[in-house]
């Protein structure tokens, strides 16, 4: 796996990563965003945060803690233009990518925030990205950027290789079993419980403490899992999904008539995902 560790310099180039990231599907970035970056990417959040949009979901409001994700494209809004323009995240991705253009697929915005002193909230199951998503290629980056200081017993936790392995159902983030499969009668096996049976998995499990100026950028193929947060923990964090020009449109099924990524749905399947009309970011458009 490859953890990078770079001076706060707008310039840095991240192209010798390229391999490591394309073999290991995960890349920590240390120290990657400076001071003014953040603050573009701070802004962009707390727009998302005041206007969440139809999708949002609350996770387990039953555990009394905070559990918040909020989805969405939200390029033309004037916060997350600038944030995608002016900052370095869609250069970083290029120079991952190794070659060719990015286009911007949208964001999630994350809220976990631990409640009373007994109030904990879960962890994020173990699922893949692309379950969900109706493309696939090699040139896929989740980037994951924390707005507070997250201890590595709290973070986001990857299987590293495993993008290059089996694509398997949707979890359905039912409280009680997190491999309940979203998708009934389909051919993609169900989830590994891998909590359950973490001594064979360790090996491959990387996370990192992180904090604001770091980015995590992973694969949608990579099974990931967040750690719980603790009573008066609060873990912020966006994540922007780009995509490059070897991805394709594939089937999937339908979690929900409404699932804003059926906007793909118009693409031929093995269509370039370009054809859809998304917005090129790096050259900027």
């Amino acid at each position: 796996m490859a953890t990078l560790t770079k001076q706060r310099d707008a310039q840095a180039d991240f192209r010798a990563y390229a391999g490591p990231y394309r073999r290991d599907g995960v890349t920590f970035l240390k120290g990657c965003l400076d001071a003014d970056a953040v603050g573009l990417v701070q802004a962009a959040y707390d727009w998302k945060l005041a206007n969440p949009g139809p999708f949002a979901q609350r996770f387990y409001p039953d555990s009394g803690a905070t559990f918040l994700q909020a989805g969405g494209d939200s390029i033309d809004q004037p916060d997350f233009n600038r944030m995608l323009k002016e900052s370095p995240i869609a250069r970083i991705v290029a120079d991952l990518f190794g070659s060719g253009d990015v286009w911007f697929i949208g964001e999630q915005l994350f809220l976990k925030e631990g409640g009373s002193p007994t109030a904990v909230t879960r962890r994020t199951p173990w699922h893949q990205d692309s379950s969900y998503l109706p493309f696939e290629g090699e040139k896929i980056a989740v980037v994951w950027i924390p707005l507070d200081h997250v201890p590595k017993a709290a973070a986001l936790e990857i299987v590293r290789g495993s993008h290059k392995g089996t694509t398997y159902n949707g979890s359905m983030f039912h409280p009680k079993d997190d491999t309940a499969p979203l998708y009934k009668d389909d051919p993609m096996p169900r989830l590994p419980d891998i909590e359950a049976d973490r001594d064979r998995w360790n090996d491959q499990i990387v996370s990192w403490a992180s904090g604001p100026g770091d980015v995590l950028i992973f694969h949608t193929a990579s099974l990931h899992g967040g750690a719980a947060t603790l009573p008066g923990m609060r873990r912020r964090s966006l994540t922007l999904r780009f995509v490059g020009d070897d991805v394709v449109r594939v089937p999937r099924p339908r979690s929900r008539s409404d699932d804003p990524e059926n906007r793909y749905e118009r693409l031929p399947v093995g269509a370039p995902l370009w054809h859809s009309g998304i917005r090129r970011v790096h050259p900027w458009n």
